[in-house]
């Protein structure tokens, strides 16, 4: 599925807002505990979404990104990695408060969207801008950033008291966009992981909220034949699949509990299934 832009911000929007709200209901003594992101608090994981939007949404604004440059400059001779500039931009802000922390995310997040909605239609599909693995379209750099949303959500509801049935009624678009890069990274995955799977495809069929089918080829630039046979299928539920593709949920688990099923080749579909991965 492709989304225009009025589609994409939206649905952004909508889970900026889901995240807001929930961070609204957190138990504030909570922002001090471990979140399920491993080695994170909440208030963390607060900092760290403060930090990246507040870089994705100086570029979107054709402004320098400050932070992050100030982050690659020091670099010296060191390769520029995500974890360094995760662990590096938290731990900077381990003296601020937390209302200071929320309200600068929930700043950042709001102008990112914002500046979106004002690029030219030019812009929005023809600018690339420095992101953290490489160069990235508004496009992809909005759902990148909407999939953070949803399942850092995830890792805080865990433990800020806001767990309990929040989630008895998932919700579709943060889980579908959530497999979706996953998907659309999986050539790049796979090849970081040290697998040559050029000429190979997998179907991901999966219902539930979140719900669709991908036919994908897992080399890079590889498009299969829409009427061609998958090498491999994975079948199931999508919100399971969404929590596998962010590294939330093992695969293990998803797969003895009969939440995700595999077919065709099956060893290439749990390699596939263990290496997805919705952020770079």
């Amino acid at each position: 599925m492709t989304f225009n832009r009025e589609q994409l911000v939206g649905i952004a929007h909508a889970e900026r807002q889901r995240l807001g709200r929930m961070i609204q209901f957190a138990d504030p003594e909570t922002w001090e505990k471990p979140s399920a992101a491993d080695g994170w608090w909440n208030i963390d994981v607060m900092a760290h979404l403060a930090a990246s939007d507040t870089a994705a949404a100086q570029l979107v604004a054709g402004q320098p990104a400050e932070e992050l440059d100030e982050y690659r400059a020091q670099l010296v001779d060191g390769a520029f990695t995500t974890d360094g500039w995760n662990a590096w931009s938290v731990n900077r802000r381990s003296g601020l408060g937390v209302r200071q922390i929320l309200e600068t995310w929930g700043a950042a997040a709001e102008s990112l969207l914002a500046h979106c909605a004002r690029l030219t239609d030019d812009e929005w599909r023809d600018a690339r801008f420095r992101w953290l693995a490489g160069d990235i379209a508004a496009a992809y750099l909005v759902q990148s950033r909407t999939v953070e949303w949803f399942l850092h959500g995830e890792d805080m509801r865990a433990t800020n008291g806001v767990a309990q049935d929040w989630q008895v009624n998932w919700q579709h678009w943060p889980s579908y966009l959530t497999i979706d890069l996953g998907v659309r990274m999986l050539p790049w995955a796979l090849e970081r992981a040290g697998y040559d799977m050029a000429g190979r495809t997998i179907r991901i069929d999966v219902d539930g909220p979140g719900q669709g089918v991908w036919h994908w080829g897992l080399g890079a630039g590889d498009v299969p034949s829409p009427h061609s046979v998958p090498d491999a299928v994975i079948v199931g539920r999508a919100p399971q699949m969404a929590l596998v593709a962010g590294r939330r949920l093992d695969p293990e688990d998803a797969l003895s509990s009969g939440l995700l099923v595999l077919g065709g080749d099956t060893d290439l579909a749990e390699t596939v299934l263990r290496t997805i991965r919705a952020y770079a």
